[in-house]
């Protein structure tokens, strides 16, 4: 996604799913794939880079936090903002 100086471990197969193999992502990017899917769509439908990638929304991400400064961090975001959980209710 982006180089930088911030980063997360992200298991392309989710731990909960028995998933080992990790791979260091730039936090934010991290943040936006948890976001948009939960851990059954990523086991199944993005668990590698290539898949992700091609998904339309995370095209869009891309393309906007490739203008960010490689030390960019953003702050979390309200639950139900953004998402999967968007619509829903605590």
């Amino acid at each position: 996604m982006i180089a930088g100086p911030s980063v997360d471990r992200h298991h392309w197969h989710p731990k909960s799913q028995g998933g080992t193999e990790t791979e260091w992502l730039h936090r934010v990017c991290h943040r936006m794939i948890h976001r948009l899917f939960d851990e059954a769509t990523l086991a199944r439908d993005y668990n590698s880079p290539d898949k992700l990638l091609a998904h339309p929304d995370i095209i869009k991400f891309v393309k906007w936090v490739r203008k960010k400064p490689v030390d960019y961090v953003d702050w979390p975001e309200s639950a139900g903002r953004y998402g999967r959980n968007r619509g829903k209710r605590r």
